[in-house]
C-alpha cells in the first residue's frame, strides 16, 4: 500500500510517500480503508510516536490518528463492525496512523459514520471533538448559565469548544489572534479577547470555566480567573498555579466510541461544524505539515 512515513526522529520535511507493507491485523481490530485522515502537527514530537509501549523503537513509523472509511476486514474476535462499514475514530497514538490506504484501528476506537456526514468533515471531528467534549462535558461539567473562557478559540478544538459551549447553553468569552474575532463570535462566543493586544482579564472578568488550548504565560494568568468552585481545564500543559477556591486539570484526549456516535449526532442536527481547513491529498502530506500555520481549521488529507 502507499503510506507516508518517517524513517528516523526528525522534522516534517523528512516525512516521505512511498510502499509500505500492509497492516499486522491483531484480535479484536479493524482493517480500514482509509479515505482521509486528519494529524497534529507536533505528533513528531510525541514519544510514542517513535517508540511502542514496551519502549521499542517502532520507526519507520505511520502519523495521522484521525480516520475516516470503511471496514474493508475485520480481525479475530472483533464485534460490533461489519465490513463495508462506514466508520471514524481515532488510531492508538502508539501504532502506526491513519496517513496510508489502510490502517488498523481496535474496533472500540472506531464509531458508525452515518451516510449524511463525509469522510473528510469525519476526519476533522474525531480528535478536536472529543477533546473539546472530554474538556467540557467530563472534566469541567459545564452547566447551562454558567460562563466558560476558551484560550485558543479560533483553532479546530477552540471552535468546537465554542459551539459545544453554546448547544449546552453557556456564556462563552473567546481569547485569539484578531484574525479569528468574527469567526468565533458567530460560532456563539458573546465576548473576544485578543490575545496581542488585550489583557483577557479584563474582558472576561470571573468565570465558572476556563479551556486553555495555548499554554504557558497565558495557562499561569488564567488560575485568577475562575471563580469559587471553578475549574481550569488544560490539554496543553498541567497548570502550575491552581486556582484559589476550585480545581485544576490536566488531561489527554481518548477515544471513546459513545462520544464519537453523540458527535456525530449534533453534525447531523446542524449543531456542531467540523473545522475543515483545507484538504490536501497524501502525496502532499509533507507541504501540510510544513505549512499548516498557513491554514485556519484543520488540513484533511484525502487518501481515496
Amino acid at each position: 500500500m502507499k503510506a507516508v512515513r518517517i524513517h528516523q526522529r526528525g522534522e516534517a520535511d523528512a516525512l516521505v510517500m512511498e510502499d509500505a507493507p500492509h497492516p499486522h491485523l491483531a484480535e479484536n481490530d479493524a482493517m480500514v480503508r482509509v479515505h482521509a485522515a486528519g494529524f497534529t502537527f507536533t505528533e513528531l514530537k510525541w514519544p510514542s510516536t517513535w517508540i511502542d509501549r514496551a519502549g521499542r523503537d517502532r520507526t519507520p513509523t505511520i502519523p495521522g490518528h484521525e480516520v475516516s472509511g470503511t471496514v474493508a476486514e475485520l480481525g479475530p474476535g472483533t464485534t460490533g463492525l461489519t465490513v463495508g462499514q462506514r466508520v471514524f475514530g481515532l488510531t492508538d497514538w502508539a501504532r502506526d496512523g491513519a496517513l496510508a490506504e489502510f490502517v488498523a484501528v481496535e474496533a472500540r476506537n472506531l464509531a458508525p459514520l452515518p451516510a449524511s456526514i463525509g469522510h473528510v468533515p469525519a476526519a476533522a471531528l474525531s480528535l478536536a471533538g472529543l477533546t473539546a467534549w472530554q474538556a467540557l462535558v467530563d472534566h469541567a461539567r459545564l452547566q447551562p448559565g454558567q460562563t466558560v473562557l476558551v484560550h485558543g478559540s479560533g483553532g479546530s478544538v477552540g471552535i468546537l469548544a465554542v459551539q459545544m459551549a453554546k448547544d449546552i447553553g453557556a456564556r462563552i468569552i473567546g481569547t485569539g489572534r484578531e484574525r479569528d474575532r468574527a469567526k468565533v463570535l458567530e460560532a456563539g462566543a458573546e465576548l473576544f479577547a485578543d490575545l496581542e493586544t488585550e489583557r483577557f482579564e479584563d474582558v472576561a472578568g470571573q468565570v465558572d470555566v476556563v479551556l486553555d488550548l495555548i499554554g504557558g504565560e497565558i495557562l499561569d494568568r488564567s488560575a485568577a480567573v475562575v471563580g469559587p468552585g471553578g475549574t481550569l481545564v488544560s490539554v496543553a500543559a498541567p497548570p502550575k498555579v491552581r486556582p484559589a477556591d476550585g480545581r485544576a486539570i490536566y488531561f489527554v484526549v481518548e477515544p471513546n466510541r459513545g462520544q464519537l456516535v453523540e458527535l456525530a449526532r449534533l453534525v447531523q442536527r446542524g449543531r456542531l461544524t467540523p473545522p475543515v481547513g483545507a484538504v490536501r491529498q497524501l502525496a502532499e502530506t509533507r507541504s501540510a505539515f510544513l505549512n499548516h500555520q498557513r491554514i485556519q481549521g484543520k488540513t484533511v488529507i484525502q487518501v481515496s
